[in-house]
């Protein structure tokens, strides 16, 4: 029997590798705007965050997520990012 492969993905704060379902996906659409990806699946540019409440503090400190998406990010998006963390 085949062990199947766990997809990997780099956190873009801690820059540590995770399973790709202990980490939120943070895309900037084509259209430009900045959204959650719960699916995994959205099409455009995404950066991955660990489901962590200190990781997201350390995020909107250093504006890591800004720079890797390449475009301000709202207050309202962080606050569904913690609202998704609180809820696990």
């Amino acid at each position: 029997m085949k062990i199947k492969k766990i997809p990997m993905r780099m956190c873009s704060v801690t820059r540590e590798r995770f399973p790709k379902q202990e980490l939120l996906r943070i895309v900037k659409t084509p259209e430009g705007e900045i959204k959650v990806d719960t699916t995994g699946k959205l099409n455009g540019h995404g950066a991955y965050i660990k489901k962590d409440l200190t990781v997201l503090e350390k995020a909107k400190k250093t504006k890591v997520l800004e720079k890797a998406l390449e475009t301000e990010i709202p207050n309202s998006i962080y606050q569904e990012i913690e609202e998704m963390i609180l809820e696990k």
